[in-house]
């Protein structure tokens, strides 16, 4: 098998460095940012994401760290209940415990951090040190995120928008406020609509809780993060008290900001001996709360045709017929639940569950 440089160390980099490093396949990972600066907000997996998980994590390990929701309950802004749904399997964990599970599975000879690594798309087509210097690599898993500068670099006619949706993620340790929730999805909608604030318990003193946005309604994205917390307080003030002192309660040091972007159309998973996955190859907006498992199906399928496949680009192109057509599903759901979102509350489909499945 020729030698892969995986270009990122992010949840999809790290999933198929450990589905290479289970099939002994040779690789390297670069990654820009240092390793404690790869902190970051939380997800949702679905039963299916577990299971992909599963087979380079042990499961009893990865369960230690995040937390089985038992159902979903919709409630209006002062905490009248709107809906509840059971949830199968559904399990909540930081992004920082995942990608520290993820990271302690690759040797550390195998993974470079503070790599910023350079490509000309014409020149060759070359993977590049900082320094200049090539890389030493036949395959390229390009796994750097939504707004991957390689997939710019190489789909120069590609068109990026800016999705109508902001989200402040945050997550407090408070075990007071934590004992006062169920391992529950709770979900709190504002009546005008375009105004969300979620919960979810991770431990039993840790809350991953998120905030949802309209951006032509609420300038979230031009606020100094030194500004933050006051203008969470202002809008949320009349909120259920939970909400209200979740918010207040929270440090802000390590808030995420996370500004939503979308491809209009999905590029080619690849090109030559570059190929691309999780956010790199197909940005989703998170209301599909399928960006994890999606990168593990990536990962998973990538790492199956290329055991399989003597031929580079027949390796990946069945990859990319394999896992084309469920992200456009994904893609097509999570814009229905964008514009559901952005509804007034009593023109909202009721118990809209803000996970999309195939």
């Amino acid at each position: 098998m020729n030698k892969i440089a995986v270009v990122g160390a992010g949840i999809s980099g790290l999933s198929m460095a450990n589905y290479l490093e289970k099939q002994n396949i040779n690789y390297h990972i670069y990654e820009r940012r240092q390793k404690e600066d790869l902190a970051g907000h939380g997800f949702l997996i679905p039963q299916e994401g577990i299971e992909y998980l599963s087979q380079i994590i042990d499961p009893s390990l990865l369960f230690e760290h995040g937390s089985f929701l038992k159902k979903y309950t919709q409630y209006t802004h002062t905490g009248k209940v709107l809906a509840e749904k059971d949830l199968n399997n559904v399990f909540a964990i930081s992004r920082q415990s995942l990608v520290n599970l993820l990271a302690q599975q690759i040797p550390s000879e195998k993974i470079t951090y503070g790599e910023t690594v350079l490509f000309s798309n014409s020149d060759k087509k070359k993977l590049r040190h900082s320094d200049g210097s090539d890389i030493d690599a036949d395959i390229a898993i390009i796994s750097d995120g939504s707004k991957s500068r390689i997939r710019r670099e190489i789909f120069k006619e590609e068109k990026m928008r800016t999705v109508r949706e902001n989200e402040v993620v945050n997550i407090i340790k408070n075990k007071s406020i934590a004992d006062r929730i169920e391992n529950d999805f709770m979900k709190f909608h504002h009546e005008d609509g375009g105004l969300t604030f979620g919960i979810l318990k991770l431990s039993a003193d840790t809350i991953l809780w998120y905030a949802q946005f309209d951006n032509e309604k609420y300038r979230i994205n031009e606020l100094p993060v030194t500004h933050l917390r006051e203008y969470m307080i202002e809008i949320f003030t009349a909120w259920n008290p939970l909400v209200s002192s979740i918010i207040q309660n929270s440090s802000y040091e390590n808030v995420h900001l996370w500004c939503v972007y979308e491809l209009e159309e999905l590029n080619p998973f690849y090109q030559d001996n570059i190929v691309f996955i999780g956010d790199a190859a197909h940005p989703l907006i998170p209301f599909t709360s399928q960006g994890v498992t999606s990168a593990l199906k990536d990962s998973f399928t990538l790492t199956k045709y290329l055991v399989k496949e003597d031929n580079i680009e027949d390796a990946f192109r069945k990859y990319e017929t394999e896992r084309k057509p469920e992200i456009e599903t994904h893609i097509n759901n999570g814009r229905v639940l964008l514009n559901q979102f952005l509804l007034p509350l009593n023109q909202q489909t009721e118990n809209i569950l803000p996970i999309s499945y195939k």
